[in-house]
Order: C-alpha cells, then structure tokens, then sequence
C-alpha cells in the first residue's frame, strides 16, 4: 500500500519538476549561448560588445512587449514592422518637412500607430477577419501610406538632443531609449502578473467564449492590446529614429517575423494562453545574443536567418510538445 502512495506521489511531482524546468528554458538556451560565444569570440564578453547588444535590441524589444499581449490573447500581428515605418515617417514629416516642433511630431507619429493598431482590432473584433488576414492587409495599407508620404526618400536630420537619447550614456551605460525600453518590460510585467486586466488576457487566450461567460469583455479587451501593440510598434519607430538620425519607409522590414519569433522563443504559445513579459526578454535577448554572436565569428547574414529559423522551429515544436503531455 506504502509503495502504491509513493508511486502515486512521485508521478505528480516529476511532472511538476519537468513543468518549473520547462518554464526556465528560455533563460538556460541564452545563458547556454553566451558561454559559447565566450569561448568562439574574445570580444563578446567585453563591456562595449554587450552594451552593443542591449543598445541593438531595443527596437524589437519595445515591439516584442506588444506583441507578447497580441499571441498571448490568442492572435497575431504581422504589421508592427510597417506600423514602425509609417509612424516614423509621419514623425519625421510633420518635424522636417512641415515644421512642427519636435515632441509634437514624436506625439503624433505615436498616434499614428496607435491608430493603425486600433484598426487591426476592429477588423478582428467587429469585422471578424482572421488577425493573421487582418494584419496582414494592415500591413500592406502601413507600407504604403509610409512610402506615400516622401515619394518613398528618407528624411534625415535631427535635433541634436533626439539622436542623443541613443547615443549619450548615462552612469557610463544607461541611454535613455533602453531605459525606456527596461522600464516599459517591467511595467508590462507587472500588468500581465499583478492586474486582472492583465490576467484576463490569459483566459481570453485559454479560451474566449469562457472568457465571456465569466464577465470579461473579450471585444473591447482584444481591440485595446491591438492598438497598444500598434503603439509600441510606433514608440519603436521613434526609438529607431533615435539610432539612425533619420526616418526610412522601409524600416522594420522583416521585423515582425523577429518580433514573433522573440515571443515564441520566450515560451510563448501560438495557441495563446500562455507567454511572459520575463520569457519575451529573453527570447530578445536570446535574437540579439545570436546575430552579435553570430557577426562575432563570421557567419554570413544569410547563415543567421536559417539559424534562428531552426531556433523558432524547435521552439514552437517544444510548445507543442508541452501542450500535447498536459
């Protein structure tokens, strides 16, 4: 009887271990892939290499945050590349081409993705498209009306001020955008931890007509993680604008496959109901780790994509493994 009561209590508990290794994952694979671009490169260890790296990721870490609420809701957002495009255009439009001061234009600009964002939900909440659809057509609609507003030419050209917020380091190491960046991660953490708001957006993602059932507006929730994930793709158009000194139509391209990509590799399910603000910094820890690391040791760019493709495939594979033993 003794040996049956332990065998019974054993099983339980080695489930429970798996699950609490499980959820560290994406913390060993970056800790694991630092030790090895330690030992292939000298310089990755090095103060100005790992500054580099943080100061690289902002970008998509700032459009990660977003979309860690779109995919744990349930849905996806294939436009916060060309919404990053189009708010930094319409920003540097209205500063160099029609004179506005500058926070003025940063304020609109940040509308401007907050706009296209709110347009995604609606076509999802109101018009009951697919997100992947439309997103997509959002997508298209961004990069075009970016592409529209200079005839497709960047804009360069500055206040001096602006392009120092990524460039002038403060206690030796602190810029303002990855500040600003470490300061939205926790913030958001504490939001999809601590508030029911934020834990609502789990049970929409476990299952949305449950959601309902249980009081929570499933409509208007949806459609306000939209439009904050169309925001921060915006407030990353900015942040970008800041490192380069200039605003590009084809900026972000490509961007919100890495964006997702961070996400899943942060342990976030496509399914929805599960992800992290925690998990999602690693997976952009984890995408900025492997370019430097990468650039480190001469691998070819076109190398890096099939890379960190094989890494979202044995991410989503280990996803899907996980959800098959629950």
């Amino acid at each position: 009887m003794n040996a049956v009561e332990t065998k019974a209590q054993t099983k339980p508990s080695s489930i429970a271990w798996k699950e609490r290794l499980s959820e560290h994952i994406p913390l060993i694979s970056l800790i694991v892939l630092c030790v090895v671009f330690s030992i292939l490169s000298d310089v990755f260890l090095t103060t100005r290499n790992l500054l580099n790296v943080v100061d690289q990721l902002t970008v998509l870490g700032i459009m990660a945050l977003g979309m860690t609420a779109v995919i744990v809701i349930g849905g996806i957002d294939l436009s916060v590349g060309s919404v990053l495009a189009l708010s930094m255009m319409v920003m540097g439009w209205l500063a160099n081409v029609v004179g506005w001061p500058m926070p003025i234009a940063i304020l609109v600009g940040l509308v401007a993705g907050a706009l296209c964002g709110a347009f995604s939900g609606f076509l999802v909440v109101k018009v009951n498209l697919p997100p992947f659809i439309a997103t997509l057509a959002v997508m298209s609609i961004a990069r075009g009306l970016a592409n529209i507003i200079t005839d497709g030419s960047q804009i360069v050209g500055y206040p001096g001020w602006f392009s120092d917020l990524s460039i002038e380091r403060y206690m030796g190491f602190l810029s303002v955008s990855v500040a600003l960046f470490l300061g939205l991660t926790l913030v958001a953490g504490i939001f999809m931890k601590y508030r029911a708001t934020g834990r609502a957006l789990y049970a929409i993602g476990g299952s949305s007509e449950v959601a309902r059932l249980a009081g929570i507006s499933v409509k208007r929730v949806t459609l306000g993680v939209y439009t904050v994930c169309g925001l921060l793709s915006g407030l990353a158009g900015v942040v970008m604008s800041t490192r380069l000194d200039s605003s590009q139509p084809a900026g972000g391209q490509g961007y919100e496959l890495d964006t997702i990509a961070a996400v899943v590799i942060g342990g976030a399910s496509l399914s929805g109901g599960v992800g992290s603000i925690f998990g999602t910094l690693m997976g952009v820890l984890t995408i900025g780790v492997l370019r430097n690391g990468l650039n480190l040791i001469g691998t070819s760019p076109f190398v890096q994509q099939i890379v960190i493709g094989v890494v979202i495939v044995i991410a989503v594979m280990f996803d899907t493994n996980k959800r098959k033993s629950r």
